[in-house]
């Protein structure tokens, strides 16, 4: 389900003033000593030594970001990126993924003032992990910004699975069996297979749980969420709806978190690479949508060992 973010406000300031100038100091060391190496190397050039510089300074703004946000507890190591994504991510260094076909992209924007709606239209790939994912069934109702996996990086997501609007994405759609209709999903990343064994565990629950999983209400659909503009995961193709009829979402009531939908369904999706709607603050239950970056480990290890999102 689309969901508006919450108040445009600052994020709080996540380090005392002590430890934010000893950690700006020793981002200031780091741009210093590339600009004099670049100086040594280049004395005369002073284009390589200003090239120099901006890189430190990069370099220097994505530890930053990330050591602020880990600084609370909450951020998700980049490392989860190449984990969970192995066909697509060769490798990272300090300041971006590699792509296997050697293309790069940046963590950071540069940017570490962002509100929550902001995140939600415009992440970074350090926004995206910036929130953990609760693991097992919830003891309380997420809080009002606790949406884990709803800030999207659209260059991330579009470079491995495809623009649904230029028809990339629709060259790697299947269809699959889920119950008693079909859906279609794509098969970069083994999303139509994991659903497959997922559709497969479900069906041994009892029929008074498995029911509600189906009729699905849709999967890969070329949309955007209605009030962030962006790409939702059924756009490409790595996303599935449940069944409504069990199905809550924060929009059509006012009496606050509720939920049909039982965690037993709930953990055979999460272990197999699949984040839930229902442990975000905006909950939108009938939604599942293929993370397995949350989970850090490959999905399906433990065998080997109105419009919303």
């Amino acid at each position: 389900m689309a969901s508006q973010g919450g108040k445009n406000e600052k994020i709080a300031p996540i380090l005392d003033d002590a430890a934010f100038r000893n950690r700006q100091n020793a981002n200031d060391v780091i741009a210093s000593k590339s600009l004099e190496r670049a100086q040594r190397e280049k004395p005369d050039s002073t284009f390589f030594a200003s090239r120099a510089l901006k890189i430190g300074l990069l370099l220097a703004g994505v530890e930053m970001l990330f050591f602020s946000v880990a600084a609370r507890g909450q951020a998700i190591s980049p490392d989860a990126l190449t984990h969970a994504y192995p066909d697509q991510i060769a490798g990272r260094d300090d300041a971006g993924i590699i792509f296997r076909d050697g293309t790069r992209q940046n963590l950071s924007d540069g940017r570490t003032d962002k509100s929550f709606d902001e995140k939600l239209k415009n992440a970074s790939l350090l926004d995206q992990l910036s929130l953990p994912y609760p693991k097992g069934a919830l003891t309380k109702p997420p809080g009002p910004q606790d949406d884990p996996g709803r800030f999207r990086n659209a260059t991330f997501f579009d470079k491995m699975y495809g623009d649904c609007d230029k028809g990339e994405t629709q060259k790697h759609l299947t269809d699959i069996p889920w119950f008693t209709g079909k859906v279609r999903v794509t098969k970069i990343n083994g999303v139509a297979e994991r659903l497959r064994a997922v559709a497969t565990e479900i069906d041994r629950l009892p029929q008074d749980i498995k029911r509600h999983a189906y009729p699905s209400a849709g999967a890969f659909n070329c949309r955007v969420v209605k009030d962030t503009g962006k790409r939702s995961m059924h756009a490409y193709g790595a996303a599935i709806d449940l069944n409504t009829g069990f199905s809550d979402y924060w929009l059509w009531g006012k009496g606050g978190y509720r939920n049909r939908i039982p965690y037993a369904i709930v953990e055979i999706f999460e272990r197999h690479g699949f984040i839930w709607g229902g442990k975000w603050g905006h909950f939108d239950t009938m939604h599942f949508e293929y993370r397995p970056e949350f989970f850090d480990t490959p999905p399906g290890s433990e065998e080997k060992k109105q419009h919303g999102d």
